[in-house]
Order: structure tokens, then sequence, then C-alpha cells
């Protein structure tokens, strides 16, 4: 697969000159820290990055004091579902799913992704969203292209189209008594290169399949969604336009599935043994943890807003499984990039408390923080764009009140997060007398639409 490109990137440099300092600078390439960072940034990109002193700044530069903060680049989310009933928005998910429509669930689409965006994560990959009405992709593009357009503020968005078979984990996530429209799934290589098709001209940017089950449906984790023909059928129609193809899968025969089939992407950390484990490292297929699902703090918050019992039960007794898993692919060397699956739990901009739970088990700071850059910006190949910061780099750019180094907690609270810059404009930020914010009203002042 080719890399991929940042839209609306432009020019090299050029531009309107901004001078950040900063009290210290986490580049995330894993080198040292910088002290009293100086990161000059001409219209969209980084030009120059020394310390205090060390050179003179531009002349008539826009200057942003961010001394005694940390500097790092914007995080990355690579597994969300921003257009889900989540609950900032609903009280319960089950309810929402048949009573609010698609045009409304794009607003709140927008505003999810808002709140992970004031939370510093400046780039998200969005899985997808199948509801009764249809695939959700569209709307999920006309988001994507709101924000990109300039008309509102938001992170850069990844869209993917989700290729359902029948009884699929998709779509069992609709009740198994809802009506389905003709085209709802498809079954088949053939039909799924058509779907694949459809996707792609809608303007989806990546396609995602499901090879087993998983545990928010009324289905077993282990069962097999999808044959082999069938997946590469999905890589191959992917491929063949230049996308790259994300896979869900929850067993090591799925794993050993996807690295035959050639998918780009492995989505969650389930089952797993130490010999697909080891085909997934020889393979170098980057793989996405999405533990912060698994969290008792998450199973709670879906109790809360409906879940069914047998699904709650299936998300605690697969808990213990996705942290061995985590444990052992990191041991063994597996190219690990930042996900969280967060969906209708647990809160939405709450994205970085995954990265607490990979330090808990056994990662250092450096390396979760490079799950959400480095790693992530390779994963979904942008990394010539993004992902650190270094010269030539586009500016997406957050000041953390602490350092994460020392406390990687620091990154889930809001007022630690002081600014947010993206393609080197600020559209957070905490250090001016009359602070600049993306979402007007503040969460907390939105009433829950179905209470």
């Amino acid at each position: 697969m080719a890399e991929q490109s940042v839209s609306n990137s432009g020019a090299q440099t050029g531009g309107k000159v901004t001078v950040i300092l900063g009290g210290r600078l986490i580049d995330a390439t894993g080198g040292a820290t910088i002290k009293n960072p100086v990161v000059v940034i001409e219209g969209k990109r980084i030009s120059r990055i020394g310390t205090a002193g060390e050179f003179p700044l531009p002349e008539g530069a826009e200057v942003i004091d961010a001394q005694g903060l940390t500097l790092m680049p914007g995080l990355f989310d690579c597994h969300v579902h921003i257009a889900a009933y989540n609950t900032v928005s609903f009280a319960n998910h089950r309810i929402a799913m048949f009573e609010v429509s698609p045009q409304l669930q794009s607003f709140y689409t927008l505003y999810h992704a808002q709140l992970c965006f004031e939370m510093g994560f400046t780039t998200l990959r969005d899985m997808g969203r199948n509801n009764a009405w249809a695939n959700f992709a569209p709307e999920l593009c006309a988001v994507r292209d709101a924000i990109n357009n300039g008309i509102v503020p938001g992170p850069r968005l990844q869209v993917s189209g989700r290729i359902m078979t029948t009884s699929s984990h998709h779509d069992l996530n609709l009740p198994r008594a809802a009506y389905r429209h003709p085209g709802y799934t498809v079954d088949g290589p053939w039909a799924i290169r058509g779907a694949v098709r459809e996707h792609l001209r809608t303007g989806v940017d990546i396609i995602k399949t499901c090879v087993t089950g998983g545990a928010s449906a009324d289905e077993e984790g282990d069962t097999r969604n999808l044959t082999q023909e069938e997946l590469n059928a999905a890589v191959d129609e992917a491929h063949g336009f230049h996308k790259p193809c994300a896979a869900h899968c929850w067993t090591a025969l799925s794993h050993r599935m996807c690295v035959e089939a050639g998918v780009d992407t492995i989505e969650h950390m389930v089952y797993t043994d130490d010999e697909s484990t080891r085909i997934v490292v020889e393979a170098g297929t980057p793989v996405s943890p999405t533990l912060l699902h698994r969290t008792d703090h998450a199973i709670e918050v879906r109790r809360k807003m409906g879940s069914a019992a047998n699904v709650l039960k299936k998300m605690k007794e697969v808990q213990p499984y996705c942290y061995d898993s985590f444990k052992r692919m990191h041991q063994a060397g597996v190219r690990i990039f930042m996900g969280t699956d967060i969906q209708f739990d647990p809160e939405m901009g709450s994205n970085a408390t995954e990265l607490e739970l990979y330090v808990k088990l056994g990662m250092s700071p450096m390396e979760a923080i490079q799950t959400a850059t480095k790693s992530a910006a390779e994963a979904m190949r942008l990394h010539k764009d993004l992902g650190t910061l270094e010269v030539g780099k586009l500016a997406d750019v957050i000041a953390i009140n602490g350092d994460p180094l020392s406390d990687i907690t620091v990154l889930q609270k809001k007022d630690n997060i002081r600014m947010v810059m993206k393609e080197g404009k600020v559209y957070v930020d905490k250090l001016r007398e009359q602070p600049l914010y993306v979402i007007h009203p503040q969460p907390g002042q939105t009433r829950l639409a179905d209470s």
C-alpha cells in the first residue's frame, strides 16, 4: 500500500510565521527531551526546532508563550466510533438507535470528534457505524469533509466503510429482529468486492472488515465472520484502489487469516497465542489494542446505557485475555499503535486513558506516547507529515501542563491541555487572557437527547 497524503496540507513552507516557546519538548522520535524548546512554524509546517537563545526569533513572528509546559505532537486515536450513541449525548443507546435520525446523529458525530480534539487528539481514524437505517459512511464522510473544508473546526478524520456479512459481528450490533434494508449485508467474494467499490465511491479512506465475532453483540467472540476467500477479496479490492484494509479480529486463527490476506492493520487484542503473535511480528502488521473499551469503568458505563446482561458478561470475561495478549504482543515486538474503540462507552474525550493502561501493562511512558504519535502515523501511512515534531512536518502541536514521561495520566485532564494546534493553526488556547475553545457550549451544558 502506498503512503497516504494529508488533505489540504499546503506548501512545505511560507505563509504566517509562528514561534512556540516551551518548557520541554517530546518530539516522539524516541530521543531525549529538549529543554526550553523553540519551535518555528511557517504556514502549516515546522521550519526549525532549537532551544532558547540558539537563534534569533524571526522578525514579525507571532510568539506563543508556553514556557513551563510540555510540547508534543498532536495525538492519534486510530480506532474510534464517533458516530456511536455515546454516553456524553445519550442516556440509552438502544433507544437512540431507533429514535435518532442519521441527520441529527451527524451533528453528534461532529460534537464527539470535537470533544476528542479539545483533548489534544488532532487525528482520528473512525472505524464505522451502522444503524437502523443503513451504513453510516456517507454521514461520516460529510463530517470529515466539513472539517477539511473549514466549515467547522475539528480533528483530521479518516473514515472507514464497513463490509458486513450476514450474522457477522457488525450485522448483529443491530438487534436480530430489526429490519435490514436490501444490501445491508453482503456475502461471497464478488458481492464483497461490489460493496468495497460502493464504499469507495462514497469517499471512504479505508475499508474495514470483520473476521470474527466480538463482545458488543448477540454472538460469540470466536465465531468466524468471513471465509479466507471473502477476506482476500475485500483486501484485494481495497488495495486495487490504493486504499488500506483493516480487520476486526479476536482469535489466533483470524490473525493468521489476516496475514495471509495482507490486511494492513489488525484491530483488537483478545485471544492470541505465541505462534499467531510470531506470524504477526514477522509480517510487520500493526495491531491496535483497544483496551479502554474493556475496562471496568467502560463496562459500568455500558450497563447504565442499557446493554444486555450477556454483553456485559462477555466484556468482563474477555478482559484478562485482552491484557495478557497486550503483554504477549508487546514483549514479542508487535508494532502497536493506539486505538481505544471508544463508542457507546466510555466518555468521548477520555481517549488518553488508553495510554495509562499500556504503561500499567509494561510499556514505558515514551513507548506509550509513541503508540499515539509516531507509531500511529506509521500505521496510518501519514508519517511523512505527522506523528513527530520534526522540521518539514505539519505543525500538529499540543502544549501540556505536566510531564507525561513522568506521569502519563496528565494527558487525561482537560485543564492540562493548554493549547491544541493543527497544521499551524491554534484551535484551543488557554494561555491567552480570553481562552479559545472549539466547543460551545461546554460539555455538561448540553442536554442528553433522550433524557
